[in-house]
């Protein structure tokens, strides 16, 4: 499931509006506004609220979510946003709202003043279905369920696809090439636009000053042109970056085109290509690509799940696509791109599918699938000896020397307690340990007899980290006895700086004799006594 925390905004919120989240966007040239839909289908925005993008009827940015009234139960289903930023979604029933910057009727309502709230564009749209939006800078995009293509606002470079540069101040249909085809998906670069047909064509119109529409030539192109260079290509995905284009073939393969001062092509230099080149042609099946007009930087996901990134990357260029450790091309965006917005409205719906790591946590002391028990303390803690033998040495050593199928599958274990034997055996499964110091020292024990040296460093840490006036010489006598010198300095230099109050307490006279004879000694000799 993808983490929406990864995006700075979001820390903003608590842990219970986040567990609320089906949905979300960010948006805004600095991705400082955000939308989101919860499990309840309640709408809310919060963030700057530049050129009223938040659509909460004032100019007033908040830090606190605010809900969108007019749109609580309308089950949002494709979102975009421009530059100014304006915003444009479509619901499940097909209806489109647009609210935000207005400057060149980007909203389709026919004006230019700033819309404040999200207001339905109905012009040429009532009778459509719509089922995806796009948006430019400064332009919009609307696909319908028949395959019919809506465009308007901003028209400079012929980016609305009319013919001329004369601004589109509501949806108008796209025709010319695109007259009797069904529009499939559809995408917006800053002044760009692009589209693919049922047949897996690639249509591109607008700004081409850096070859983003793909035709072999640098001039702008007023309507709706098909890219030649992918002739025979049965294109099905397409996306565009802020001057560059990426589209993703029916057998895997990725194509890249357009500006490249970042590396964003991932072709392995910084040269713009006016025409489509295929683009990781040596790595597998591609199955996702990921760009968005806000941004130089460009991802794609494998069959097996490894993501990829390139471009601009938090200020550095990559020039060739380089792998990551990312789960999804949304955490490229999360934390590379500038500004680190999403690419698409991202669903945080949970999966059923779980990593190795979720599986082996979820498997602890599962008495359904478990082929072992521990005793201790009269208690039970099931396990299986695989996860063992795999991740200990001790335990790889016992069943391998000792273990027969004839024996009883529970180990009494009378060493340890049980809080300390769970902790171990859960961390065996979780690479974690969540104990209090005191309970940290018999554990550390444990990894001492164990041979486990990860662990004890581990314990140490949890040890320092809960250190008190009260514990401390227990927690001193403890990495004494357990040979972790490390640990036996940190506590002697915190008794002695905290010497008059721990001196104070049962522990510093309960200690052992010799140990607590050289304790004074050693303080003595640090001046601890002087006075």
């Amino acid at each position: 499931m993808v983490d929406v925390g990864k995006w700075p905004i979001f820390t903003l919120l608590s842990p219970q509006e986040i567990a609320s989240i089906r949905k979300a966007c960010v948006f805004g040239t600095s991705a400082n506004e955000a939308i989101y839909i919860t499990h309840n289908d309640e709408v809310f925005v919060f963030g700057l609220n530049c050129s009223n993008c938040l659509g909460t009827g004032d100019n007033q940015s908040t830090i606190v979510p605010k809900k969108l009234e007019a749109l609580c139960g309308k089950k949002i289903s494709s979102l975009s946003y421009g530059s100014g930023p304006h915003v444009l979604l479509c619901t499940e029933d097909g209806e489109v709202y647009a609210w935000g910057h207005n400057g060149y009727s980007q909203l389709g309502n026919g004006a230019t003043n700033q819309g404040i709230t999200p207001v339905q564009v109905c012009t040429n749209l009532l009778i459509k279905r719509v089922v995806e939006v796009a948006c430019g800078s400064h332009h919009s995009m609307a696909l319908s369920a028949d395959g019919d293509l809506y465009a308007w606002g901003y028209n400079n470079c012929g980016q609305v696809g009319s013919g001329s540069t004369a601004n589109q101040p509501t949806p108008r249909r796209v025709s010319n090439c695109l007259q009797g085809k069904m529009v499939v998906s559809i995408a917006c670069g800053q002044t760009s636009s692009m589209a693919i047909v049922n047949n897996g064509e690639v249509y591109g119109w607008g700004y081409n000053g850096n070859g983003q529409l793909g035709l072999g030539n640098n001039g702008n192109q007023l309507t709706p042109c098909r890219v030649a260079a992918l002739h025979g290509v049965c294109i099905l995905q397409i996306v565009c970056g802020y001057a560059h284009t990426l589209a993703l073939s029916d057998e895997g393969l990725l194509y890249a085109w357009g500006a490249n001062t970042y590396g964003q092509l991932g072709t392995g230099n910084k040269s713009n290509q006016l025409s489509p080149l295929q683009i990781m042609m040596e790595k597998e099946r591609v199955v996702e690509i990921a760009a968005c007009h806000s941004a130089h930087i460009s991802a794609a996901r494998t069959q097996s799940g490894q993501v990829y990134m390139w471009g601009q990357c938090r200020g550095q260029s990559v020039v060739l696509p380089h792998l990551t450790h990312f789960a999804c091309t949304d955490d490229v965006f999360a934390c590379f791109a500038t500004p680190a917005v999403m690419w698409r409205l991202l669903s945080v719906e949970q999966e059923d599918y779980l990593t190795v790591a979720e599986s082996l946590r979820r498997e602890f002391d599962s008495p359904e699938t478990s082929d072992l028990k521990f005793r201790v303390d009269g208690k039970y803690i099931h396990v299986h000896k695989a996860v063992l033998k795999i991740r200990c040495e001790h335990f790889r050593t016992m069943f391998q020397s000792y273990w027969n199928e004839d024996m009883k599958e529970v180990i009494e274990i009378d060493q340890f307690s049980y809080p300390v034997y769970r902790a171990f055996l859960e961390y065996l499964y979780t690479d974690c340990v969540d104990l209090p110091p005191e309970d940290a020292i018999g554990l550390l024990d444990l990894a001492t007899s164990y041979c486990e040296n990860r662990l004890k460093k581990l314990c140490q840490h949890i040890i320092k980290r809960g250190i008190t006036v009260e514990n401390a010489f227990s927690l001193l006598s403890a990495a004494v006895r357990y040979d972790a010198e490390d640990l036996e300095e940190f506590c002697f230099k915190f008794c002695v700086n905290h010497l008059t109050d721990v001196t104070q307490t049962t522990a510093f006279w309960q200690m052992d004799g010799p140990l607590l004879k050289e304790f004074i000694a050693k303080a003595s000799k640090c001046g601890a006594f002087r006075n």
